[in-house]
């Protein structure tokens, strides 16, 4: 059974938005301060472990606006990949290898994650919908690049929740850039 996995980016203080440079955020690009091509390297690890990608829809719309123009290794692999999208406001027909998600999320993540293969749904950015799948209890796998930046405001990753959420340390990694890579599972 394939894994869901997601991985973010997040400010020391768990701050998650506008890592890039989207409009309407006073702190925009936060990550692009500690770019490195150690985490370039990282990332394209984690894209060679993926067979699809889950997103919201404002993720959706910022990657589908983005990387259909962009060429190389990477762009190529992360063109190539199927991509779900969890909306309640899109329709079809999806541009970019997309398919449109309707229905229970529980049910349709799981018929995903019983979909063979050796590689595992990555999801990114993608606020509501992580949030969403962690309180469902949905996520096997929760990766965090954490950069050494606090930003004092901000949608942050983890909202206040009824329930605490345990997770298991898997792996830690430290960058030259002072970014840490931390792994939890979190069943």
């Amino acid at each position: 059974m394939r894994k869901l996995i997601v991985s973010e980016f997040v400010s020391l203080d768990g701050v998650m938005q506008a890592p890039g440079v989207e409009a309407g955020f006073r702190h925009a690009g936060w990550v692009l301060e500690h770019d490195s091509p150690e985490h370039d390297a990282h990332r394209y690890e984690e894209l060679l472990e993926t067979s699809a990608l889950l997103l919201g829809r404002v993720t959706y719309e910022g990657f589908a606006a983005t990387w259909p123009t962009m060429t190389g290794e990477f762009a190529g692999r992360m063109n190539a990949l199927p991509k779900y999208v969890v909306s309640s406001t899109l329709h079809k027909p999806l541009p970019w290898n997309s398919s449109l998600l309707k229905g229970d999320l529980t049910d349709k993540v799981e018929a995903l994650k019983r979909q063979g293969g050796h590689r595992h749904i990555f999801v990114h950015g993608s606020r509501s919908l992580v949030q969403e799948l962690l309180t469902r209890g949905l996520v096997d796998e929760l990766r965090l690049m954490v950069f050494p930046i606090v930003l004092g405001s901000g949608a942050r990753l983890f909202p206040d929740t009824p329930e605490k959420i345990t997770l298991t340390p898997v792996e830690k990694r430290t960058f030259d850039s002072g970014v840490i890579a931390l792994t939890y599972a979190c069943k």
